[in-house]
């Protein structure tokens, strides 16, 4: 079955009792047994819930998994991950990561003594290099949120086999349109839901994907035992939403594709970062290992700061706004909104400038979504 033919069938039939073409919302917290001990699989929609677990399957098969665990959150997702780890354990993470990754591994597993170090991926050799006898897991995002670096994912897989280390791969700019980590050695994979998956700003949530049945036991041991799980009717949105996500990442990339070459030729624009623009450094990379480059831009102006604010808060079509992934085009300061936990003098140690701005390119027609960009770039 071709990919664009799953994300619109995989994990769905009709419904036996109707015939409904499109799985039952189950808004139900509980559910009443048959007789003591025989409860057909679900007795607490904190444990498993019907619609849950169609999307869940229905993720897992779109990435080429075995198993899907859902949670509340992205956040909570990576959180189920690092519960698999126990005091004393190491972390090899990549260091251009989501500011809520790198403030939740900071300010609060650090706690709990475990341990973190922070390498530029895109060369896999950093990561060796920082594994020590105690690492137990290299955690990699790819493209990066937000100077979007490329890992070549095969070979940190490699590295990580050798080293018998868990590899768990954050893929929610990439999504399994255009990427799938599995693929190449990872053993968890995690999105955000809220991002693409979903895909219009309707809904919180998050889900990790493997192929190992001993981590899927654990992820639902502790989703079962935390109880951050993602109530009914967000994950029946999000199967909504799953069923146009192929449609809707190529028209995302294709116009990100016109946008990023619009400004890489404006006189204003001091550096465009986009995978699919032969001036990213990780460009061969990406395209081997990618089957598209998705929608998410970051550039500089060379008014710097001013500029970039300017430009920020004269867009009228784009809106500022903090998330991503969604069907309409948004801009987001970094610095002020999404990683403004990260220390300044760490975001400009890792290229994170107080003056970078990030695009996620929208389905709008990009022409439109140009002429916007256009007349907040005459104020700068």
């Amino acid at each position: 079955m071709k990919f664009d033919t799953k994300v619109v069938q995989a994990g769905m039939t009709p419904d036996p009792t109707t015939g409904a073409i499109l799985p039952p919302l189950y808004q139900t917290a509980t559910y009443v047994l048959e007789e003591v001990g025989k409860d057909k699989g679900f007795d607490y929609t904190r444990s498993a819930n019907p619609t849950r677990q169609v999307m869940e399957e229905m993720l897992a098969t779109i990435d080429g998994g075995e198993y899907g665990v859902a949670y509340a959150s992205g956040m909570a997702a990576v959180d189920s991950c690092m519960k698999l780890l126990k005091a004393g354990d190491h972390v090899v993470c990549s260091d251009d990561v989501y500011g809520g990754v790198s403030r939740h591994f900071n300010e609060i597993l650090v706690n709990y003594d475990l341990h973190f170090t922070y390498v530029d991926s895109s060369d896999p050799a950093n990561v060796e290099h920082a594994i020590t006898p105690t690492t137990k897991l290299i955690w990699i995002e790819t493209p990066t949120n937000p100077l979007l670096k490329i890992t070549d994912l095969e070979a940190v897989g490699k590295i990580a086999k050798k080293h018998g280390i868990m590899f768990g791969v954050d893929s929610t700019f990439a999504t399994p349109v255009f990427l799938r980590p599995l693929e190449f050695g990872a053993d968890l994979v995690m999105h955000s839901t809220t991002k693409y998956l979903s895909g219009h700003n309707q809904l919180i949530g998050g889900v990790v994907i493997t192929n190992r049945e001993d981590l899927f036991e654990q992820l639902k041991f502790v989703q079962k035992t935390i109880g951050a799980v993602p109530g009914p009717f967000d994950c029946w949105l999000t199967i909504l939403g799953v069923k146009t996500l192929d449609l809707r990442m190529k028209k995302h990339a294709a116009n990100a594709q016109a946008v990023a070459e619009y400004l890489e030729v404006h006189s204003k624009v001091s550096t465009v970062t986009f995978p699919g623009l032969p001036s990213h450094p990780m460009h061969e990379v990406a395209k081997e290992q990618m089957s598209g480059f998705s929608g998410m831009i970051s550039f500089e102006l060379t008014g710097g700061i001013p500029a970039g604010k300017t430009v920020m808060n004269s867009v009228q079509l784009a809106k500022l706004a903090e998330s991503l992934g969604a069907v309409e085009t948004m801009i987001t300061h970094p610095a002020t909104m999404t990683h403004v936990d990260v220390p300044q003098a760490e975001r400009e140690a890792r290229g994170l400038t107080d003056g970078l701005v990030r695009i996620s390119v929208g389905i709008e027609n990009p022409n439109d979504i140009i002429a916007d960009l256009e007349q907040a770039l005459d104020k700068a």
